[in-house]
């Protein structure tokens, strides 16, 4: 009976003190529904959490609707006019291929719009609540979507980056890497302009399709920041392929006549082309979203800056992805997500460890990287190993195609600690992901020595090399 009586006076406590406690419509309200935020949202509402996702676009953001996924699609499609070449010299004779622009589109488009569904059910099954609209922040706990608002004990931004242009005259007659995905007719002509993953890639792609290609870059050697024999061995292979690269090159102004587009470079030359795209960066999406309503810090590119647990200067908002510019990578954003996730509702404090993070530009020939470049390495340590290969892949031994591959493992000396991995060649992104996992397992170069390899691949010579150079 005491117990009974204890427990009502516990109830009629709890009763009184309720209406002063502040009860929200969210544990967490996400902002973006591309891959990092659907991710944190269903995985803190998969711990319990009461979670709303708003998105004024597609849902899978960047990556599923004009990123990493329409853009394999068309690297597959243009890599195919090289096939057809090279299968002359295996018997095979396909004079009549013929390639239809209308038909890519449409089957990306069908493709693309699956991937949404499937993001919309994940999003559902988890009990996650998605709300179509742009949201904005109206306070630390407070968002709007169109005339309503949502109280939320956290607010998550992960609203992604978008391309940037120069401010040139003339910068409205060119196209972003997002408008390349929907062009009404293929051009026969292109100027690209930019050094980094999309410019390269889709350099690519336009040639691969059949489009007369440039690729300029105001620098001396494009891909900054990876290996510099990567990028120089790129480089080489890239003009074989009949893409013409103009380094150290920049465009001052874009003019339009009846019949095409001119680009003024600021040597004075000039260029006649049917399209100019800018790939010069993407910048942070954070405007006009109420960051500064709130004084949630914001660093010189317009990021959010956030400490080690994603947790912006305002307290109760975080970001995650490419809003905060650090590793703009959609597997790290989804990573970002996940930890968020643990960290907030599992009661699990989740870290991002950002070394070793294994990357791949789906360039032609492709480039897969994980760990330290040459430079880095000698910067970091007294005394390196380099191994390097180059050599003809065999499936080319029976094709007129002048490609090569190129390998390269970087060595700490003093450990025989295997510190980055460099390769040039089909599938390198497929083969440096497994390289990756033995480099996060802290393998050395003996490991690689001891492992007995797949022949006859490409993948092998990464095992076979035993001289330094």
């Amino acid at each position: 009976m005491h117990y009974i009586e204890k427990y009502k006076k516990i109830v009629i406590s709890f009763k009184i003190i309720m209406p002063f406690m502040k009860e929200y419509d969210f544990d967490l309200f996400t902002i973006g529904a591309g891959s990092g935020g659907v991710r944190a949202a269903r995985m803190s509402a998969s711990f319990g959490a009461r979670v709303a996702i708003a998105e004024n676009r597609e849902l899978g953001g960047t990556c599923v609707n004009v990123g990493c996924v329409p853009k394999k699609l068309f690297v597959y499609a243009s890599h195919f006019s090289e096939d057809f070449r090279d299968a002359e010299g295996f018997g095979w004779n396909v004079d009549s291929a013929s390639f239809n622009w209308h038909t890519l589109l449409e089957n990306k488009n069908r493709e693309i719009k699956r991937l949404n569904d499937i993001y919309a059910r994940l999003l559902d099954d988890a009990g996650v609540m998605l709300i179509n609209g742009r949201a904005t922040i109206v306070d630390p706990h407070t968002v709007a979507v169109g005339d309503k608002t949502y109280s939320c004990e956290r607010i998550l931004v992960a609203t992604g980056g978008w391309p940037s242009f120069p401010d040139i005259p003339g910068k409205q007659h060119a196209i972003s890497s997002n408008e390349a995905f929907h062009l009404e007719t293929l051009p026969e002509r292109i100027v690209i302009v930019g050094g980094g993953y999309i410019a390269v890639e889709f350099a690519g792609i336009f040639n691969g399709l059949g489009v007369a290609t440039t690729l300029l870059y105001r620098g001396p050697l494009f891909l900054r920041g990876f290996d510099d024999e990567i990028r120089t061995f790129l480089a080489e292979e890239i003009r074989k392929k009949g893409i013409e690269l103009l380094f150290n090159t920049n465009i001052e102004h874009i003019e339009k006549s009846d019949k095409s587009i001119v680009a003024h470079f600021t040597s004075g030359e000039q260029r006649d082309t049917d399209l100019i795209m800018y790939a010069t960066g993407r910048k942070p999406k954070t405007a006009d979203i109420g960051l500064e309503k709130v004084a949630v810090e914001l660093n010189g590119t317009g990021a959010i800056c956030v400490n080690e647990d994603y947790q912006s200067s305002v307290p109760s908002i975080y970001a995650i992805g490419d809003v905060t510019d650090r590793v703009n990578l959609t597997p790290v954003a989804i990573t970002e997500g996940i930890a968020l996730a643990k960290t907030l509702y599992a009661n699990q404090p989740t870290s991002v460890d950002y070394a070793d993070i294994p990357t791949c530009v789906f360039s032609q020939p492709n480039i897969g990287t994980v760990g330290l470049t040459e430079q880095q390495a000698r910067d970091q340590y007294d005394e390196i190993d380099i191994y390097k290969s180059s050599f003809t892949p065999m499936k080319h031994s029976l094709t007129d195609s002048k490609e090569k591959t190129f390998m390269k493992i970087i060595v700490h000396k003093k450990t025989d600690r295997v510190i980055g991995v460099h390769m040039i060649g089909p599938d390198a992104g497929e083969i440096i992901q497994g390289i990756a996992i033995a480099l996060k397992a802290g393998a050395s170069k003996a490991d690689f020595d001891a492992t007995i390899g797949i022949h006859p691949t490409a993948a092998e010579e990464f095992v076979t090399m035993r001289e330094p150079v």
